[in-house]
C-alpha cells in the first residue's frame, strides 16, 4: 500500500510538470484575447482525461503553440480560430487513419529528429528565461528548489513543492502573475460564431500552415519517439498514427464548442516524466483539476496567483530535459553537423524549415560518407 501511495504522489506531482506551457498560452488566450474561459478549460480537461485513460501514460495536452502565439500577437478572429482547429483536426485524422504519418515518421533520420528535439528545447528555454525575467530573484530561487529536490529528493513531488514555494515567496516579493481581466472570475460560457468563407481562408494562410509543421514534428513524431525513449515497450499505444487520430478527434469535436486548438508535445512528455509522472493517472489528475478550475467560481483567479517566474523555472527544467536527450549524447560525430543545422534553423525559423534543412544536411552527410568509402 505505501508503494501505491508513493506512485500516486509521484503522478500527482508530475501532473503539474507541464503547466509552464499550458498556463501562459492557454490562460493567456483567455485573458488577452477574451475567449470564454469555461469552454477553453473544459476542452483541456476533457482531452487530458481522455488521453490518460487511452494511452495509460503521462502524455501531455498543450495549446497549439503557433496558433496560440499568433492569436496573442495578431488580429486573428475567433471564427478563424475555430476554422483552423477543424481544418487541422481533419488533416490529422486523415494522416492517422491512413497510416501515412507512420510512414513519414519512419523516413525521418534520427539525426534530424535529435536536432529538432534540441531546437525545440532551446526554444522552450528562451521562453522560460523570458518568464523568469519578470522576477529574477523568484525565478532563481524556484529553480534552485526544483534542482535540489530533483537531485537530492527525487521521490518528492518537486513540481508541486516548487509551485507552492513560488506562490508564497512571490507574494512576499510582489512578483507578477498572469494579468487577467475581471470577466474571467465569472462563469463565462460563450459559443463561438460559425466561421464565414473569409475565416476559412484566413485560417489556412495565417494559422493552419505554420501550425501543421510544428504539430507533425513535435506533437506527433517526436512525442512518440520521446515516449518510447522513456517507457520502452509500455509505449506500444503511443504511435504517430494514434497520436494523430487523438489530436484530430479532439480538435474536430472540441474546438467548435469553444476550446483552443490542442495537441500533444514532446516537451510535455519530458516535463511530466522529469517531475515524476509514470502512468496515465497524471493526465487524468491534471484534467480533473482543470475541470474544477473551470466549474468552481474564482478558479481562474487561483491560477493567476502563480507567479510567471515560477512557471518559467518549471519550463526551464523541462527545456533542458528535452534538449539534452540521451540520443543527443550517443550520436555519431558525423551526425553532429546535421543535428546542429536542424536545431539552429528550428530556433531561427521554425520546425518545418528546421526539418527541411536537417533532411538536406543528412543527404549531404550520407553522400560524403559514401564518397569516403569509395576513396
Amino acid at each position: 500500500m505505501p508503494s501505491i501511495q508513493k506512485k500516486i504522489a509521484r503522478d500527482a506531482g508530475g501532473a503539474l510538470g507541464d503547466i509552464g506551457t499550458l498556463i501562459p498560452l492557454g490562460v493567456g488566450a483567455i485573458g488577452l484575447v477574451g475567449l470564454a474561459p469555461v469552454p477553453v478549460l473544459l476542452g483541456f480537461a476533457v482531452f487530458y482525461i481522455a488521453t490518460g485513460v487511452y494511452y495509460r501514460l503521462p502524455i501531455p495536452v498543450q495549446p497549439m503553440k503557433a496558433v496560440a502565439a499568433l492569436l496573442l500577437t495578431s488580429q486573428v478572429s475567433a471564427q478563424a480560430l475555430v476554422a483552423s482547429g477543424v481544418l487541422i483536426g481533419v488533416l490529422l485524422l486523415i494522416l492517422g487513419a491512413t497510416g501515412w504519418i507512420d510512414r513519414a515518421a519512419r523516413l525521418m533520420p534520427r539525426s534530424v529528429l535529435s536536432g529538432l528535439q534540441l531546437g525545440l528545447g532551446l526554444m522552450l528555454a528562451s521562453m522560460s528565461i523570458d518568464l523568469m525575467a519578470t522576477s529574477a530573484p523568484l525565478g532563481l530561487i524556484t529553480l534552485a528548489i526544483l534542482a535540489f529536490l530533483l537531485r537530492v529528493c527525487p521521490h518528492w513531488p518537486a513540481a508541486l513543492i516548487g509551485l507552492v514555494s513560488s506562490v508564497a515567496i512571490g507574494a512576499v516579493l510582489g512578483a507578477p502573475g498572469l494579468a487577467l481581466p475581471s470577466m474571467v472570475d465569472s462563469f463565462s460560457f460563450g459559443w463561438p460564431e460559425v466561421p464565414r468563407p473569409k475565416d476559412w481562408f484566413d485560417a489556412v494562410s495565417a494559422l493552419v500552415l505554420p501550425q501543421l509543421a510544428l504539430t507533425l514534428s513535435n506533437a506527433i513524431v517526436l512525442t512518440a519517439l520521446v515516449t518510447r525513449d522513456y517507457f520502452g515497450s509500455q509505449a506500444y499505444r503511443v504511435s504517430p498514427a494514434r497520436l494523430s487520430v487523438s489530436t484530430g478527434l479532439a480538435n474536430v469535436v472540441l474546438v467548435p464548442l469553444g476550446a483552443l486548438p490542442m495537441c500533444h508535445g514532446a516537451g510535455g512528455v519530458a516535463a511530466h516524466y522529469r517531475f515524476g509522472a509514470r502512468t496515465g493517472m497524471a493526465p487524468v489528475l491534471l484534467g480533473s483539476g482543470l475541470l474544477l478550475v473551470a466549474l468552481v467560481p474564482g478558479g481562474l483567479s487561483t491560477i493567476s496567483a502563480i507567479p510567471l517566474a515560477g512557471l518559467g523555472a518549471l519550463l526551464l527544467v523541462t527545456a533542458l530535459e528535452l534538449a539534452l536527450s540521451r540520443r543527443l549524447w550517443s550520436a555519431r560525430r558525423s551526425c553532429w553537423p546535421v543535428i546542429a543545422t536542424t536545431a539552429l534553423v528550428t530556433v531561427w525559423a521554425d520546425p518545418f524549415f528546421g526539418l527541411l534543412a536537417g533532411m538536406a544536411a543528412e543527404t549531404l552527410r550520407v553522400a560524403w560518407l559514401r564518397g569516403q568509402e569509395i576513396a
